[in-house]
C-alpha cells in the first residue's frame, strides 16, 4: 500500500510532466509489466485491487509518496479508454467523435459540442483506438486501417487510420441505448404526432411492411424498436444487422449479426447470407437494421413471397428517394434482376414509407408517412414534430 501511495504522490508532484505524457508513460510502462493481471482487471473490475498491488510492486523503487487520484488516472490509462472514458459513462452523451488527437466532439441531447479533452499525441490516440478495437475482437493496424464493430456494451465503434484519414486516427462511437422508447414515449417527446401514432399502430397490427427512411442520426433505429414493441409477443422475430443495435422488448427474438473476414483467414458472413438464413428459420417477422447493398434483393423477395409485417431502414432524403434507393440496392444483386421488375415488386410489397428528419438544433421527428395510390406515392400524414399538416389535396407522386 505504501508503494501505491508513493507512485500517486510522485505523479501528482510531477503534474507538468504528467500533462506532457513523459511520466505517465513511465507509470503506464510499469502497469503493462503486470501482464496477465492487467488483462484480468480489464475483464473483471472486481480484480482491480490485484492490479494496484501489481503496480505497487512494479514501482516499488519510487521514493515519493503518492495520491489515490493519480493512481486512478493511470489505471484508467491502462484499463479504460483514456480521455474518452468519462464521456462513455455520461448518460446524456449519445455519440463520441475523435478527429485526431486534439479534437474530441460529443453529441449531447441532440447537439454537437467540442470538449476540452485531448489525447497527448497521435501515438496515445492510436493506442486507445487499438485497445477499443481489441475489445471488439478486431485488429486496427496498417493492414486493417478501417474497423466497424460492436463493443461489448453494444455501442458501435468505427475507426479509420492515416493515410486514409488526413487528420490522424479518427474514431466514432455511437453509444448503445438500453432504454427502449415506445410509440407513446416518442409522442410525449414530440417526435410523433397523435395521428402518426394511430397510423403506425394500425400498420403493425395489420402486418404491413414498413420502410423507415432518414439521414444519419434521425432516429430510424429508435422508431424501428418502438414499432417492434407493438408486435404480438407470441410471434417469432428475427433481427438482421451489420452491427447489432436493436434492443427489443419481446420474448421470442433471434438476433443475427454480420461477421467480417478474420485475420486468421476465416470468411466473413454478409447481410445477404444472414437474410437467406433467416428465411429458413421460420420467422413471423423480419427486422433488418439497415439495408446497404445487394441484401435488399433478398429482403424484397422475402416480402414479395409472403413474409408480411416486416420492417427495415434505409438512408434516404425523402420517401421517393427511399423507394428508389431500395430498388437500386436490390439491382446490385449478382442475379441482375431487371430494374423495371424490381420497381413493380417494390410497389407491390412496401405498404408504408415512414420518413424521419433531424433539425439543425438536433430535434428528431417524423416528417412524412406515405402509401401507394394507384401506383403513385401519396402522403397519409405530413408533420413537423408535434404539428400535423393537412394532406387533402396533396397530389400522389410518381416514383421514378
Amino acid at each position: 500500500m505504501v508503494a501505491v501511495k508513493t507512485l500517486q504522490e510522485r505523479l501528482a508532484a510531477r503534474e507538468g510532466e504528467r500533462r506532457d505524457g513523459r511520466y505517465v508513460e513511465e507509470a503506464r510502462h510499469a502497469l503493462t509489466q503486470a501482464g496477465a493481471v492487467v488483462e484480468r482487471a480489464r475483464r473483471d473490475p472486481s480484480s482491480r485491487r490485484h492490479l494496484e498491488l501489481a503496480v505497487a510492486a512494479a514501482v516499488a523503487a519510487s521514493n515519493v509518496a503518492p495520491t489515490r487520484e493519480t493512481v486512478a488516472h493511470v489505471a484508467e490509462e491502462v484499463l479504460g479508454y483514456g480521455p474518452l472514458q468519462a464521456l462513455l459513462v455520461d448518460p446524456e452523451i449519445t455519440d463520441v467523435m475523435v478527429n485526431g488527437p486534439e479534437e474530441i466532439y460529443v453529441e449531447r441531447q441532440g447537439r454537437l459540442e467540442k470538449t476540452a479533452l485531448q489525447f497527448r499525441d497521435e501515438r496515445h490516440l492510436l493506442e486507445v483506438a487499438r485497445r477499443i478495437a481489441g475489445d471488439a475482437g478486431r485488429r486496427l493496424d496498417a493492414a486493417h486501417p478501417c474497423v466497424d464493430a460492436r463493443l461489448p456494451d453494444g455501442s458501435r465503434f468505427h475507426a479509420i487510420l492515416p493515410p486514409l484519414s488526413l487528420k490522424g486516427p479518427c474514431l466514432t462511437i455511437r453509444r448503445f441505448r438500453r432504454e427502449v422508447f415506445t410509440l407513446e414515449d416518442l409522442l410525449e417527446r414530440g417526435s410523433l404526432t397523435p395521428g402518426a401514432l394511430k397510423i403506425l399502430e394500425r400498420a403493425v397490427e395489420g402486418r404491413q411492411n414498413i420502410l423507415i427512411s432518414g439521414n444519419t442520426g434521425s432516429g430510424k433505429t429508435t422508431l424501428l424498436t418502438a414499432l417492434a414493441a407493438r408486435i404480438d409477443p407470441r410471434e417469432r422475430v428475427i433481427t438482421i444487422e451489420d452491427a447489432a443495435e436493436l434492443n427489443l422488448p419481446l420474448p421470442h427474438v433471434v438476433a443475427l449479426e454480420t461477421r467480417p473476414a478474420g485475420v486468421d483467414g476465416h470468411p466473413g458472413v454478409t447481410l445477404r447470407e444472414l437474410v437467406k438464413n433467416a428465411l429458413r428459420m421460420r420467422p413471423d417477422r423480419l427486422l433488418i437494421g439497415e439495408m446497404r447493398g445487394a441484401e435488399a434483393f433478398d429482403v424484397l423477395q422475402a416480402w414479395h413471397t409472403g413474409h408480411r409485417g416486416s420492417f427495415c431502414t434505409v438512408h434516404a432524403n425523402g420517401p421517393e428517394d427511399a423507394l428508389l434507393r431500395f430498388t437500386t440496392l436490390a439491382s446490385l444483386a449478382p442475379e441482375r434482376p431487371p430494374f423495371a421488375v424490381l420497381k413493380r415488386q417494390v410497389k407491390a410489397t412496401v405498404d408504408l414509407v415512414v420518413h424521419l428528419e433531424r433539425t439543425p438544433e438536433g430535434r428528431r421527428h417524423l416528417a412524412q408517412i406515405c402509401t401507394w395510390d394507384k401506383g403513385k406515392l401519396r402522403p397519409l400524414l405530413l408533420a413537423d414534430g408535434e404539428r400535423e399538416y393537412p394532406v387533402k389535396g396533396s397530389p400522389a407522386r410518381e416514383v421514378s
